[in-house]
């Protein structure tokens, strides 16, 4: 697999959306509520340093795989640029390089500096004793309810 940090522009999305897809039938907790990525904000965040897309391709170039960040100073701790998680997942097909794809998204993260970075797990596809193994620790619960 080649992992690589992509600007978040169309041709990316085009490629993407098909694994959005998979990805929203395999996890979407409200599977009534349609997906309709915004890719215009996407797009503006990458434009203004707040959005880092990684992705991975086999062989043959062809997307299988995407990590999305969403990169600031935290609100609570100004001084301090975090990243959190937006999206991550890898292509059925294809699974078995995910520690490998989060050890290089964490050190390119490193790279710049970030300060922590976080991942949601969603409680039905839980890869926390995978994060646990490579150092991340468990700090949060989210849970949720539809108001409509």
């Amino acid at each position: 697999m080649q992992f690589q940090r992509e600007p978040a522009i169309t041709p990316l999305f085009d490629e993407m959306l098909p694994l959005l897809t998979l990805h929203w039938k395999e996890i979407a907790h409200f599977q009534d509520i349609p997906l309709e990525p915004d890719f215009e904000t996407y797009a503006r965040l990458d434009e203004m340093g707040m959005l880092r897309t990684f992705t991975a391709r086999d062989e043959a170039g062809k997307l299988v795989g995407y990590a999305v960040f969403f990169v600031k100073a935290n609100l609570h701790y100004k001084s301090s640029i975090q990243a959190v998680q937006d999206v991550i997942f890898i292509d059925p097909t294809v699974r078995g390089f995910g520690a490998n794809f989060i050890i290089w998204c964490d050190d390119q993260l490193r790279l710049e500096k970030i300060d922590a970075v976080y991942h949601h797990v969603k409680a039905a596809h839980n890869f926390g004793p995978m994060l646990e193994r490579l150092g991340y620790t468990l700090v949060d619960l989210i849970y949720t309810k539809r108001l409509n």
